[in-house]
């Protein structure tokens, strides 16, 4: 083809020149590739168009309708072995490791797995064994104590008061005698002085001599019943109080005994707890724990790691009850039902194929992680069924999920298939050659082909290439969609001029503008708007403010603001313009009826 060349050509001059040309070299280009493109079209037979379409023709057959998900293999039933040492003052929180079993580790019933570091227990252990001592000592002390109060009343009883009474007694019975004598000398005096033979003063000492025998005896008696009935009761009721005390004291330091027997025996358990053995065979696994922002490790199972009080720290997984962890897609977890059967691939172990059988399907999704996307996904737990010994926890697996299986059913490739539009398409080549377009509706699917419900017949030649050759689709009309109900809806939301109390102003949004309006216009605050305030208020708002003046003064009343206020909200809403409500307009503007 020759080459176009412009009529009389002025030279360039300058930058201007230069940009001249290359919009001239450009626009020749682009026409001569679209004049080559259109000729090639016309130019195709149909020879050339029957070797560049790819067809087969649709067949009837089993077909299996498969989910197919990527997952992790994983024991059903996991014996995890978690830090049962309690976090103490100084340890940061938790304990170090100071030894574990490598992870994939083929272990014992009793073997040792994990021994953490004990150092701080052990010190805390010599400690408790002072405190323990002392706590039995003073045991030992408050026992001796009560055993002495106890012999003291004792003591009292058998002792002191006995020997303090019989003292009594005796003399009382002293005092009994020298009054006995007294009155004797008395009466033997009496007889003398009545012969004369004595002086009445020998009669007066003789009396005071009986009043002074029997005076010493009163004294004696009361000192014995004091002893008995006061002193007696009082020295009780001290020694039993002093016995109650001491016993008390007994009771008290026996309670900080087993505290500090308890706690010795709880360092002992931690001590021991401080180093792991399996409780049954199995295969060592760490329970590492990693981010959902990326999949970064947060914490490894290794010598030095500080793990927290009831923190896993070792997995056992049962090799007889296996599983397959798969995360399905929000847009096929709803075809996945508990129950379903399935092919189990391990990537790890080519050739080997394992049955399952869907057990769970959680009806909340996974949590998203910082990088994952809006798209949700569900897990699901395939239990492998009879699993070899083979396989291990942390595997890569391929689940074939088998949603539906049909016997016999129409089907094409899925690439035969176009969708345009909610319209699902098929090109199909006819027996004469001519190309015809089908609309279809597809039922079951999987990775490779596609059922068809309606719209194809057995051994319809369908042209699995059609997405190369659209310009040949004949594609449906596309009605637009109504959406002329949402009007109404609209017009429900915005308030009309009669649901307004405008005498009132009950409207808080009305309100709120009407009273912006006026502060701001009113310059002499008469509630009137005159034509000179009006004057002043800006051309955007000027219009729809002289909308409340109907009764065409032009001055707009307070009532007038009020009454057409709910109608100019509308109109404004309506229009896309600014809120009339509280508030200030959207993009920075000013307030309505501002200067």
């Amino acid at each position: 083809m020759e080459r176009l060349k412009p009529l009389n050509p002025a030279p360039p001059t300058g930058r201007a020149g230069g940009i001249l040309v290359k919009l001239v070299v450009l626009l020749t280009v682009t026409m001569l590739s679209a004049g080559g493109i259109y000729y090639g079209l016309q130019l195709r037979g149909p020879e050339d168009l029957a070797r560049s379409l790819i067809t087969q023709a649709a067949t009837r057959g089993a077909f299996d309708h498969i989910v197919l998900e990527q997952g992790e293999i994983e024991s059903s039933r996991n014996t995890e072995l978690v830090c049962q040492v309690r976090s103490r003052s100084g340890s940061s929180g938790g304990t170090s490791i100071l030894w574990v079993a490598d992870e994939g580790t083929a272990v014992k019933e009793g073997d040792k797995v994990v021994e953490l570091d004990s150092s701080q227990l052990e010190q805390e252990q010599k400690q408790q064994r002072i405190v323990l001592a002392n706590a039995e000592a003073a045991v030992a002390s408050a026992h001796a104590a009560v055993e002495q109060a106890m012999i003291a009343r004792q003591e009292y009883l058998e002792g002191v008061f006995l020997t303090d009474e019989k003292a009594i007694k005796s003399e009382i019975a002293i005092a009994e005698q020298e009054m006995r004598k007294s009155q004797l000398a008395m009466k033997s005096t009496q007889r003398l002085v009545a012969k004369g033979l004595v002086k009445s003063l020998q009669l007066e000492a003789d009396q005071f001599a009986v009043a002074n025998a029997k005076n010493q005896l009163d004294a004696a008696q009361a000192r014995l019943r004091v002893l008995q009935e006061l002193t007696r009761q009082r020295m009780l009721v001290e020694y039993d109080s002093q016995i109650a005390a001491a016993r008390a004291n007994l009771e008290a330091v026996r309670g900080t005994l087993e505290e500090e027997r308890q706690k010795m025996t709880e360092l002992e358990e931690q001590i021991a707890a401080c180093v792991m053995h399996a409780p049954t065979d199995g295969v060592v696994v760490h329970a590492n724990r990693y981010s959902s922002r990326g999949g970064t490790a947060e914490f490894v199972v290794e010598a030095g790691a500080v793990v927290r009080e009831r923190q896993a720290i070792i997995r056992l997984p049962d090799p007889t009850q296996m599983q397959v962890r798969a995360k399905i897609n929000e847009n096929r977890v709803t075809l996945v039902k508990e129950g379903m059967p399935a092919r189990i691939r391990v990537d790890a172990l080519p050739g080997l194929e394992l049955t399952g059988r869907v057990v769970r399907v959680n009806r909340y999704s996974e949590p998203g992680s910082f990088f994952s996307s809006s798209i949700k996904e569900y897990a699901t737990i395939i239990e492998i069924i009879d699993p070899p010994d083979t396989i291990r926890t942390g595997m890569t697996a391929e689940a074939r999920i088998f949603v539906e299986q049909l016997d016999d059913a129409l089907q094409i490739p899925i690439q035969g298939v176009y969708e345009y539009k909610g319209f699902a398409l098929s090109l199909l080549r006819t027996p004469d050659g001519s190309l015809e377009t089908r609309q279809v509706r597809i039922g079951a699917t999987n990775d490779k082909m596609a059922t068809i419900v309606e719209g194809l017949d057995v051994n319809d030649s369908v042209v699995l290439n059609l997405r190369d050759h659209l310009d040949l689709v004949n594609l449906p009309e596309v009605k637009l969609e109504d959406n002329s109900d949402l009007v109404a809806l609209r017009q429900q939301a915005l308030p009309s001029a009669d649901q307004v109390d405008t005498a009132n102003g009950s409207d808080p949004m009305v309100q709120g503008m009407v009273d912006r309006i006026m502060e701001r216009n009113d310059a002499n605050s008469d509630g009137i708007l005159s034509k000179e305030e009006l004057a002043s208020v800006d051309e955007r708002f000027r219009a729809s403010i002289l909308r409340a003046d109907v009764d065409g003064d032009g001055n707009v009343t307070r009532q007038e603001l009020t009454k057409a206020a709910p109608q100019i909200m509308n109109t404004t809403r309506g229009a896309g313009g600014q809120s009339l409500g509280g508030g200030r307009p959207s993009g920075g503007g000013r307030s309505w009826g501002g200067n």
